[in-house]
């Protein structure tokens, strides 16, 4: 049974150090995918915007700066509000998002609640995979069988 832990929110697009636009989001986290999480930008909109990264990384963000390159996530204190910064950088462009603390640290709680660190891969069930993979098929015995007997005599003809 796979499970789905969603949360919208509304997050903060910085233009400015003075001057930002509401934008609504949507956190989502699947348990057939443990190792993700997913944000969707502008859920309402035609044109929703994607991104997917590692949830070891929100998870260490609430807590600490982190992340390099696309990624970067830290926590801030901005006019007394506890705030999540995620800095998204693409080919399209760059963008610094605030979100609530508080709201993304109950979700990532949720997340963590459902599957604990270190039992992802337990999610995955590669384990059931590949001995699906490499279990004999009984067409296997026709293989393992000798359908041409050898040249040489094992009952002492010549």
């Amino acid at each position: 049974m796979h499970t789905v832990v969603k949360r919208e929110l509304e997050l903060e697009l910085v233009l400015s150090p003075e001057r930002s636009i509401p934008v609504p989001a949507r956190l989502m986290y699947r348990t057939e995918d443990p190792y993700a999480v997913h944000i969707t930008f502008h859920i309402d909109s035609s044109f929703p915007v994607h991104w997917t990264f590692a949830r070891d990384l929100l998870v260490e963000g609430v807590f600490r700066p982190c992340g390099h390159g696309d990624v970067r996530i830290w926590p801030d204190r901005i006019e007394r509000r506890t705030v999540l910064c995620m800095a998204l950088s693409s080919p399209d462009g760059d963008a610094l998002l605030e979100a609530p603390s508080s709201t993304v640290a109950a979700w990532v709680e949720r997340t963590l609640r459902l599957v604990p660190p270190g039992t992802e891969t337990e999610r995955l069930g590669i384990d059931a995979a590949l001995a699906d993979l490499l279990a004999p098929l009984p067409a296997d015995d026709l293989w393992l069988s000798d359908p041409w007997p050898s040249d040489e005599s094992t009952d002492g003809e010549v």
